[in-house]
């Protein structure tokens, strides 16, 4: 309200000041001809006093007006606004329609090209499922380390295809979550044996303990966050390294590896989407989209994610599967 007010008694300083040019004018007339200045003394006051309590009624009204403006600001339509009571007013009036029309049609044509968008690159992700099922069906007739390097390839691509699938469908109305109660350990398996090729390639050491615990969460979606985590324990890992699935109390599963680990100021945004950090400037296939998907997805599903590393000594994600309760379907 302090910067109200200064706007406010400034913008009545012109019309004080030609009140007392006026003022001054007068007294100068009368003493040139010799009448007396209290002639023009007492109505000068009458006429500031009452100028004084127009100022102070006006200004009244006006705080109740920036008020209520105020409160509108965040969610602002013409029909909200206060009646012109002025030509100011009513000009601004009309200027805020047009700004409210053309700020609805770019939110329009935003909309229908991003529905466009999507509906491209969902027809595309479903598409080139076929020619890697095609693939990976005609590298299962040969055993040979080319077929094994590539099968390991065909699997990264699969996971860059869910990984547009997935960015698609996080803010979708249709998000097809089924929150259920599911056994932990069938899951893990499911998402290890997929990497189960790049363990053998790298020679990298599986530790998995079982958890026997059962989780409310989704199925798909939970698989979708364990396969990213597992796919940088792999990446960032080193020849011979070792991969540690373990449980912690009460519900946090928790991936750890022996790999590069994450330099201390890059551990605070590596959920941020797009950034890679040093490690993503050293491999330039980092697209910084894969973290951040599985918090979407953890938050979406009443989980959190946690990420603790060291420099060479490898990289530690928790995900509490257990913070917040969730109504089973």
């Amino acid at each position: 309200m302090k910067d109200f007010w200064r706007l406010y008694l400034r913008g009545f300083f012109p019309p004080l000041a030609l009140f007392a040019l006026c003022c001054t004018i007068f007294a100068a007339a009368f003493r040139i001809y010799a009448l007396p200045l209290g002639a023009v003394g007492y109505p000068a006051f009458v006429c500031a006093v009452l100028w004084l309590a127009y100022a102070l009624l006006r200004g009244a009204r006006a705080a109740a007006k920036h008020k209520h403006l105020s409160a509108l600001t965040a969610a602002l339509t013409v029909d909200m606004l206060p009646e012109p009571q002025t030509a100011d007013d009513a000009d601004y009036h009309r200027i805020v329609a047009l700004l409210q029309e053309a700020r609805c049609a770019q939110e329009t044509t935003a909309a229908h090209r991003h529905a466009d968008m999507v509906a491209y690159y969902t027809l595309w992700a479903h598409q080139i499922k076929t020619p890697i099922a095609a693939m990976r069906l005609t590298l299962q007739n040969e055993d040979s380390a080319l077929s094994r390097r590539l099968t390991s390839d065909l699997g990264r691509v699969e996971r860059y295809v869910e990984m547009v699938l997935a960015y698609l469908r996080l803010d979708a109305a249709s998000t097809d979550y089924v929150l259920r109660e599911y056994d932990l350990d069938p899951i893990v398996r499911g998402a290890v044996k997929k990497f189960s090729g790049e363990f053998i390639e790298r020679r990298l050491t599986l530790d998995f303990q079982p958890t026997n615990a059962r989780v409310l969460t989704d199925e798909k979606w939970l698989s979708f966050v364990l396969e990213q985590v597992l796919s940088n324990a792999l990446k960032y890992n080193m020849p011979d390294g070792k991969v540690s699935i373990f449980l912690e109390a009460p519900a946090v599963l928790c991936v750890s590896d022996t790999g590069i680990g994450i330099a201390p100021e890059d551990l605070p945004r590596i959920f941020e989407p797009g950034y890679t950090g040093y490690n993503g400037r050293t491999d330039k296939r980092a697209s910084g989209l894969g973290l951040y998907l599985c918090r979407r997805v953890c938050r979406n599903l009443g989980h959190t994610i946690s990420a603790e590393s060291e420099l060479g000594r490898g990289t530690t994600v928790r995900l509490d599967l257990s913070r917040k309760k969730l109504t089973v379907e």
